[in-house]
């Protein structure tokens, strides 16, 4: 089976904007490596099921466009399932960087 491999070089991000680097993406997933520096936010999108392997821990606000707020913490070397979630945007409110190897599924094509 063949895979498209992602460039491996991080995308530029913007002051304020998580370092996101693309590993794999191909027709059932996309593994980016998120590097959220101390206040990075990400977009707020719809996020598909995915798997997230913390690769350094620390502490992400989700933040929902109702205002409402979730605080996630993350212990390196641990791995979590995600089911698809409805629009929020992270937030890094630490002062450390997180890192996140995510795996997001992707649904056949019909």
């Amino acid at each position: 089976m063949a895979q498209e491999k992602g460039k491996g070089a991080a995308a530029p991000a913007k002051k304020g904007e998580p370092i996101l680097k693309v590993i794999l993406d191909n027709d059932k997933v996309r593994v980016v490596e998120a590097t959220f520096r101390p206040g990075d936010a990400g977009a707020s999108t719809e996020r598909p099921q995915r798997v997230i392997h913390v690769m350094k821990g620390g502490t992400l606000t989700l933040i929902y466009p109702d205002g409402k707020k979730e605080k996630l913490e993350f212990k390196a070397g641990e791995t979590k399932v995600r089911e698809a979630t409805p629009a929020y945007s992270p937030k890094n409110e630490g002062k450390s960087d997180v890192v996140l190897l995510v795996v997001n599924m992707k649904e056949a094509k019909k």
